[in-house]
Protein backbone atom coordinates (compact mmCIF):
# COMPACT_ATOMS: atom_id res chain seq x y z
CA UNK A 1 0.00 0.00 0.00
CA UNK A 2 1.09 3.57 -0.66
CA UNK A 3 0.88 5.49 2.63
CA UNK A 4 1.04 9.27 2.88
CA UNK A 5 2.00 11.46 5.83
CA UNK A 6 1.13 15.10 5.05
CA UNK A 7 2.22 18.07 7.13
CA UNK A 8 -0.48 19.28 9.52
CA UNK A 9 -1.78 22.74 8.58
CA UNK A 10 -4.32 23.42 11.34
CA UNK A 11 -3.48 26.56 13.35
CA UNK A 12 -0.44 25.93 15.56
CA UNK A 13 -0.63 22.17 15.00
CA UNK A 14 2.88 20.77 15.33
CA UNK A 15 2.13 17.07 15.71
CA UNK A 16 2.89 14.53 12.99
CA UNK A 17 0.82 11.51 11.97
CA UNK A 18 3.55 8.88 12.04
CA UNK A 19 7.09 8.53 13.39
CA UNK A 20 10.20 7.21 11.57
CA UNK A 21 10.35 4.01 13.62
CA UNK A 22 6.87 3.01 12.48
CA UNK A 23 7.62 4.14 8.92
CA UNK A 24 10.50 1.67 8.92
CA UNK A 25 8.13 -1.14 9.88
CA UNK A 26 5.77 -0.22 7.04
CA UNK A 27 8.65 -0.24 4.56
CA UNK A 28 9.99 -3.56 5.87
CA UNK A 29 6.53 -5.04 5.32
CA UNK A 30 6.58 -3.98 1.68
CA UNK A 31 4.64 -0.71 1.76
CA UNK A 32 5.69 2.62 0.27
CA UNK A 33 5.60 5.61 2.61
CA UNK A 34 5.54 9.19 1.36
CA UNK A 35 6.18 12.07 3.77
CA UNK A 36 5.62 15.72 2.99
CA UNK A 37 8.77 17.75 3.50
CA UNK A 38 8.87 19.34 6.95
CA UNK A 39 6.07 17.16 8.34
CA UNK A 40 8.07 16.22 11.43
CA UNK A 41 9.90 19.47 12.11
CA UNK A 42 7.39 20.51 14.78
CA UNK A 43 8.74 17.75 17.02
CA UNK A 44 12.34 17.94 15.84
CA UNK A 45 12.21 15.17 13.21
CA UNK A 46 14.00 16.03 9.97
CA UNK A 47 13.24 14.80 6.48
CA UNK A 48 16.52 12.87 6.71
CA UNK A 49 15.19 10.89 9.67
CA UNK A 50 12.24 9.76 7.58
CA UNK A 51 14.45 9.03 4.57
CA UNK A 52 16.70 6.86 6.71
CA UNK A 53 13.60 4.93 7.76
CA UNK A 54 12.82 4.27 4.10
CA UNK A 55 10.28 6.99 3.34
CA UNK A 56 10.25 9.10 0.21
CA UNK A 57 10.04 12.85 0.77
CA UNK A 58 7.68 14.83 -1.45
CA UNK A 59 7.53 18.59 -1.73
CA UNK A 60 3.82 19.32 -1.44
CA UNK A 61 0.61 18.15 0.16
CA UNK A 62 -0.98 17.79 -3.27
CA UNK A 63 1.66 15.23 -4.27
CA UNK A 64 1.21 13.31 -1.03
CA UNK A 65 -2.57 13.05 -1.37
CA UNK A 66 -2.40 12.24 -5.09
CA UNK A 67 -0.03 9.29 -4.79
CA UNK A 68 -1.34 7.75 -1.56
CA UNK A 69 -3.89 5.01 -1.01
CA UNK A 70 -4.03 5.75 2.73
CA UNK A 71 -3.44 9.11 4.40
CA UNK A 72 -2.44 9.12 8.07
CA UNK A 73 -2.94 12.45 9.83
CA UNK A 74 -3.47 13.88 13.30
CA UNK A 75 -6.29 16.41 12.88
CA UNK A 76 -9.26 16.62 10.56
CA UNK A 77 -8.59 17.96 7.05
CA UNK A 78 -9.06 21.69 6.58
CA UNK A 79 -11.04 23.13 3.63
CA UNK A 80 -7.76 23.66 1.75
CA UNK A 81 -7.34 19.87 1.71
CA UNK A 82 -10.85 18.97 0.52
CA UNK A 83 -9.86 19.22 -3.19
CA UNK A 84 -7.35 16.40 -2.57
CA UNK A 85 -10.09 13.91 -1.64
CA UNK A 86 -10.60 11.06 -4.11
CA UNK A 87 -12.68 7.92 -4.40
CA UNK A 88 -11.22 4.87 -2.71
CA UNK A 89 -8.79 6.80 -0.51
CA UNK A 90 -8.55 5.65 3.11
CA UNK A 91 -8.26 8.58 5.52
CA UNK A 92 -7.08 7.66 9.02
CA UNK A 93 -7.14 10.58 11.48
CA UNK A 94 -9.14 12.44 14.12
CA UNK A 95 -12.28 13.67 12.37
CA UNK A 96 -14.94 14.80 14.92
CA UNK A 97 -17.51 14.85 12.12
CA UNK A 98 -20.46 15.52 14.43
CA UNK A 99 -19.25 19.12 14.54
CA UNK A 100 -18.08 19.21 10.91
CA UNK A 101 -21.03 18.88 8.47
CA UNK A 102 -19.10 20.46 5.57
CA UNK A 103 -16.23 18.02 6.00
CA UNK A 104 -18.67 15.13 6.25
CA UNK A 105 -20.33 16.19 3.00
CA UNK A 106 -16.95 16.53 1.27
CA UNK A 107 -15.88 13.05 2.38
CA UNK A 108 -19.14 11.50 1.20
CA UNK A 109 -19.32 13.24 -2.17
CA UNK A 110 -15.70 12.28 -2.94
CA UNK A 111 -16.07 8.64 -1.89
CA UNK A 112 -13.34 8.73 0.75
CA UNK A 113 -13.34 5.88 3.28
CA UNK A 114 -12.67 7.71 6.54
CA UNK A 115 -11.71 6.03 9.80
CA UNK A 116 -11.86 8.31 12.84
CA UNK A 117 -9.48 7.76 15.72
CA UNK A 118 -12.07 9.00 18.20
CA UNK A 119 -14.74 6.40 17.36
CA UNK A 120 -12.59 3.25 17.38
CA UNK A 121 -14.13 1.59 20.41
CA UNK A 122 -13.32 -1.56 22.37
CA UNK A 123 -15.97 -3.94 23.68
CA UNK A 124 -15.75 -2.34 27.14
CA UNK A 125 -16.73 1.02 25.65
CA UNK A 126 -13.26 2.58 25.94
CA UNK A 127 -11.74 4.67 23.14
CA UNK A 128 -8.09 3.54 22.88
CA UNK A 129 -6.95 6.08 20.28
CA UNK A 130 -8.67 9.02 21.93
CA UNK A 131 -7.44 8.12 25.40
CA UNK A 132 -3.86 9.51 25.23
CA UNK A 133 -5.10 12.81 23.82
CA UNK A 134 -7.82 12.97 26.48
CA UNK A 135 -5.15 12.38 29.12
CA UNK A 136 -3.05 15.19 27.68
CA UNK A 137 -5.99 17.59 27.34
CA UNK A 138 -7.17 16.80 30.85
CA UNK A 139 -3.73 17.47 32.29
CA UNK A 140 -3.29 20.65 30.28
CA UNK A 141 -6.69 22.15 31.17
CA UNK A 142 -5.86 23.15 34.80
CA UNK A 143 -2.46 24.40 33.65
CA UNK A 144 -4.09 26.55 30.96
CA UNK A 145 -6.82 27.65 33.34
CA UNK A 146 -4.29 28.65 35.98
CA UNK A 147 -2.59 30.90 33.43
CA UNK A 148 -5.81 32.60 32.30
CA UNK A 149 -6.88 33.20 35.89
CA UNK A 150 -3.97 35.62 36.19
CA UNK A 151 -4.91 39.30 36.23
CA UNK A 152 -2.93 40.14 33.11
CA UNK A 153 -5.32 37.87 31.20
CA UNK A 154 -8.24 39.98 32.37
CA UNK A 155 -9.27 37.45 34.99
CA UNK A 156 -9.78 37.45 38.77
CA UNK A 157 -6.12 37.20 39.63
CA UNK A 158 -6.56 33.92 41.49
CA UNK A 159 -3.75 31.51 42.36
CA UNK A 160 -5.35 28.07 42.23
CA UNK A 161 -3.29 26.74 45.11
CA UNK A 162 -3.77 29.83 47.25
CA UNK A 163 -1.19 30.73 49.88
CA UNK A 164 -1.06 30.49 53.65
CA UNK A 165 -4.12 32.15 55.14
CA UNK A 166 -5.90 32.60 51.78
CA UNK A 167 -8.43 30.24 50.24
CA UNK A 168 -7.41 28.14 47.27
CA UNK A 169 -9.13 28.40 43.91
CA UNK A 170 -12.14 26.21 43.16
CA UNK A 171 -12.05 23.99 40.06
CA UNK A 172 -15.29 22.36 38.91
CA UNK A 173 -14.95 19.49 36.43
CA UNK A 174 -17.84 18.16 34.35
CA UNK A 175 -17.40 14.50 33.45
CA UNK A 176 -15.55 11.83 35.40
CA UNK A 177 -14.01 10.13 32.39
CA UNK A 178 -10.40 10.21 31.19
CA UNK A 179 -10.37 14.01 30.81
CA UNK A 180 -11.98 14.57 34.19
CA UNK A 181 -9.71 12.19 36.06
CA UNK A 182 -6.56 13.72 34.61
CA UNK A 183 -7.80 17.28 35.11
CA UNK A 184 -8.51 16.44 38.75
CA UNK A 185 -5.01 15.02 39.23
CA UNK A 186 -3.35 18.22 38.05
CA UNK A 187 -5.79 20.58 39.75
CA UNK A 188 -5.29 18.80 43.06
CA UNK A 189 -1.55 18.84 42.48
CA UNK A 190 -1.74 22.60 42.07
CA UNK A 191 -3.48 22.78 45.44
CA UNK A 192 -6.95 23.69 44.20
CA UNK A 193 -10.29 22.73 45.70
CA UNK A 194 -11.83 20.29 43.21
CA UNK A 195 -15.40 19.15 42.56
CA UNK A 196 -16.26 16.56 39.89
CA UNK A 197 -19.77 16.07 38.52
CA UNK A 198 -21.07 13.21 36.40
CA UNK A 199 -24.37 11.44 35.74
CA UNK A 200 -22.65 8.05 36.03
CA UNK A 201 -22.44 6.90 39.65
CA UNK A 202 -19.88 4.22 38.82
CA UNK A 203 -17.58 6.85 37.37
CA UNK A 204 -18.03 9.04 40.43
CA UNK A 205 -17.31 6.07 42.69
CA UNK A 206 -14.09 5.46 40.77
CA UNK A 207 -13.08 9.09 41.32
CA UNK A 208 -13.84 8.75 45.03
CA UNK A 209 -11.69 5.61 45.19
CA UNK A 210 -8.79 7.42 43.52
CA UNK A 211 -8.93 10.78 45.27
CA UNK A 212 -10.84 10.08 48.47
CA UNK A 213 -11.90 13.12 50.44
CA UNK A 214 -9.44 15.35 48.55
CA UNK A 215 -12.03 15.71 45.82
CA UNK A 216 -15.79 16.24 46.15
CA UNK A 217 -18.01 14.18 43.83
CA UNK A 218 -21.56 15.17 42.91
CA UNK A 219 -24.25 13.85 40.61
CA UNK A 220 -24.46 16.22 37.66
CA UNK A 221 -27.70 18.18 37.88
CA UNK A 222 -28.62 21.79 36.98
CA UNK A 223 -29.37 22.54 40.63
CA UNK A 224 -25.92 21.42 41.73
CA UNK A 225 -24.32 23.49 39.00
CA UNK A 226 -26.37 26.54 39.95
CA UNK A 227 -25.08 26.22 43.52
CA UNK A 228 -21.45 25.72 42.48
CA UNK A 229 -20.93 28.20 39.64
CA UNK A 230 -21.08 31.45 41.66
CA UNK A 231 -18.07 30.13 43.61
CA UNK A 232 -16.23 28.47 40.70
CA UNK A 233 -12.97 29.99 39.53
CA UNK A 234 -12.25 27.46 36.77
CA UNK A 235 -14.87 25.32 35.01
CA UNK A 236 -13.53 22.42 32.91
CA UNK A 237 -15.89 20.37 30.77
CA UNK A 238 -14.89 16.95 29.49
CA UNK A 239 -18.36 15.70 28.57
CA UNK A 240 -18.17 13.33 25.59
CA UNK A 241 -20.41 10.82 23.82
CA UNK A 242 -18.43 8.78 21.28
CA UNK A 243 -19.03 10.10 17.78
CA UNK A 244 -21.96 12.29 18.81
CA UNK A 245 -22.23 16.03 19.22
CA UNK A 246 -21.61 16.94 22.83
CA UNK A 247 -24.82 17.63 24.77
CA UNK A 248 -25.29 21.13 26.16
CA UNK A 249 -24.78 20.86 29.92
CA UNK A 250 -24.08 24.47 30.84
CA UNK A 251 -26.49 27.13 29.60
CA UNK A 252 -25.85 30.83 29.01
CA UNK A 253 -27.88 31.58 32.13
CA UNK A 254 -25.57 29.33 34.15
CA UNK A 255 -22.49 31.11 32.81
CA UNK A 256 -24.01 34.39 33.98
CA UNK A 257 -23.95 33.01 37.52
CA UNK A 258 -20.14 32.95 37.46
CA UNK A 259 -18.13 35.84 38.81
CA UNK A 260 -16.44 38.19 36.33
CA UNK A 261 -12.93 36.98 35.53
CA UNK A 262 -13.74 33.30 35.97
CA UNK A 263 -12.47 30.87 33.32
CA UNK A 264 -14.26 28.21 31.28
CA UNK A 265 -12.47 25.48 29.28
CA UNK A 266 -14.40 23.04 27.10
CA UNK A 267 -12.12 20.11 26.23
CA UNK A 268 -14.81 18.54 24.02
CA UNK A 269 -15.15 21.64 21.83
CA UNK A 270 -14.03 19.64 18.77
CA UNK A 271 -17.23 17.61 19.24
CA UNK A 272 -19.30 20.78 19.43
CA UNK A 273 -18.80 21.59 23.10
CA UNK A 274 -21.10 21.14 26.10
CA UNK A 275 -21.20 24.81 27.12
CA UNK A 276 -23.77 26.93 25.29
CA UNK A 277 -21.59 30.04 25.14
CA UNK A 278 -18.45 28.33 23.82
CA UNK A 279 -17.21 28.30 20.24
CA UNK A 280 -14.01 26.96 18.65
CA UNK A 281 -10.84 29.02 18.97
CA UNK A 282 -7.20 28.54 18.04
CA UNK A 283 -3.87 28.56 19.86
CA UNK A 284 -3.23 31.88 18.12
CA UNK A 285 -6.43 33.47 19.50
CA UNK A 286 -7.45 31.10 22.29
CA UNK A 287 -9.90 33.09 24.41
CA UNK A 288 -12.95 35.32 24.25
CA UNK A 289 -15.33 36.77 26.83
CA UNK A 290 -19.02 36.17 27.43
CA UNK A 291 -20.68 37.85 30.43
CA UNK A 292 -17.15 38.82 31.58
CA UNK A 293 -16.23 35.13 31.82
CA UNK A 294 -13.13 34.00 29.91
CA UNK A 295 -13.86 31.17 27.46
CA UNK A 296 -11.09 28.91 26.11
CA UNK A 297 -12.23 26.83 23.13
CA UNK A 298 -9.05 25.61 21.43
CA UNK A 299 -9.89 22.54 19.36
CA UNK A 300 -6.41 21.00 19.35
CA UNK A 301 -5.27 21.50 22.92
CA UNK A 302 -2.62 18.71 22.82
CA UNK A 303 -1.01 20.40 19.81
CA UNK A 304 0.88 22.72 22.16
CA UNK A 305 2.88 19.77 23.52
CA UNK A 306 3.46 18.02 20.18
CA UNK A 307 6.48 15.92 21.07
CA UNK A 308 4.75 14.20 23.96
CA UNK A 309 1.46 13.80 22.13
CA UNK A 310 2.86 12.71 18.73
CA UNK A 311 4.71 9.84 20.38
CA UNK A 312 1.69 8.94 22.51
CA UNK A 313 -0.67 9.03 19.54
CA UNK A 314 1.51 7.09 17.11
CA UNK A 315 1.96 4.28 19.62
CA UNK A 316 -1.78 3.58 19.61
CA UNK A 317 -2.64 4.40 15.99
CA UNK A 318 0.11 2.36 14.36
CA UNK A 319 -1.28 -1.14 15.07
CA UNK A 320 -4.59 -0.19 13.43
CA UNK A 321 -2.88 1.50 10.48
CA UNK A 322 -0.71 -1.59 10.11
CA UNK A 323 -3.81 -3.80 9.94
CA UNK A 324 -5.32 -1.67 7.19
CA UNK A 325 -2.06 -1.53 5.24
CA UNK A 326 -1.40 -5.27 5.47
CA UNK A 327 -4.90 -6.62 4.96
CA UNK A 328 -6.93 -3.83 3.35
CA UNK A 329 -9.72 -1.80 4.88
CA UNK A 330 -12.61 -4.22 4.35
CA UNK A 331 -10.81 -7.31 5.63
CA UNK A 332 -9.50 -5.40 8.63
CA UNK A 333 -13.01 -4.22 9.44
CA UNK A 334 -14.35 -7.76 9.20
CA UNK A 335 -11.83 -9.08 11.70
CA UNK A 336 -11.69 -6.19 14.18
CA UNK A 337 -15.02 -4.91 15.59
CA UNK A 338 -13.25 -2.04 17.37
CA UNK A 339 -11.76 -0.80 14.12
CA UNK A 340 -15.10 -1.25 12.35
CA UNK A 341 -16.64 1.24 14.79
CA UNK A 342 -14.08 3.77 13.59
CA UNK A 343 -15.50 3.81 10.07
CA UNK A 344 -17.31 7.14 9.59
CA UNK A 345 -17.79 7.38 5.81
CA UNK A 346 -17.69 4.71 3.09
CA UNK A 347 -18.82 4.65 -0.56
CA UNK A 348 -20.58 8.00 -0.21
CA UNK A 349 -22.47 7.28 3.01
CA UNK A 350 -22.09 8.15 6.68
CA UNK A 351 -21.49 4.86 8.47
CA UNK A 352 -21.56 6.00 12.09
CA UNK A 353 -25.07 6.41 13.49
CA UNK A 354 -24.30 9.27 15.91
CA UNK A 355 -22.42 11.22 13.25
CA UNK A 356 -25.26 10.82 10.77
CA UNK A 357 -27.75 12.09 13.31
CA UNK A 358 -25.59 15.09 14.23
CA UNK A 359 -25.01 16.22 10.63
CA UNK A 360 -28.49 15.24 9.34
CA UNK A 361 -27.22 12.87 6.67
CA UNK A 362 -28.38 9.39 5.69
CA UNK A 363 -26.89 6.56 7.72
CA UNK A 364 -25.85 3.24 6.19
CA UNK A 365 -24.51 0.23 8.05
CA UNK A 366 -21.95 -1.74 6.04
CA UNK A 367 -21.44 -5.29 7.27
CA UNK A 368 -17.97 -6.54 6.39
CA UNK A 369 -17.30 -10.26 6.02
CA UNK A 370 -13.97 -11.88 5.25
CA UNK A 371 -15.45 -14.06 2.49
CA UNK A 372 -17.90 -11.78 0.78
CA UNK A 373 -16.60 -8.26 1.34
CA UNK A 374 -18.86 -5.37 2.36
CA UNK A 375 -22.63 -5.75 2.36
CA UNK A 376 -24.87 -2.75 2.88
CA UNK A 377 -27.79 -2.93 5.23
CA UNK A 378 -30.03 0.13 5.51
CA UNK A 379 -31.74 -0.16 8.92
CA UNK A 380 -34.27 2.49 7.91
Amino acid sequence: MRIGIPKEIKNHEYRVGMLPGYVQVFVTEGHEVFVETGAGLGIGLTDEAYEQAGAKILGSAEEIWAISQMIIKVKEPTPEEYPFFKEGLVLFTFLHLAAEPKLTHALCTSGVSSVAYETIQLSDGSLPLLRPMSEASGRLAPQVGAHYLEKNSGAKGILLGGVTGVRQGHVVILGAGVVGKNAAKIALGLGAQVTILDVNLRQLAAMHDIFGSACQTLVSHPNHLAELLPHTDLLISGVLIAGAKSPTVVSKEMIELMQPGSVVIDVAIDQGGSIETIHPTTHENPIFHVSDVIHYGVTNIPGCVPKTTSYALASVTFPYAQQIANHGLETSMSHDPALAKGLNTYKGYVTHREVASAVSQDYRDFKFTAKHGPNMDNPF
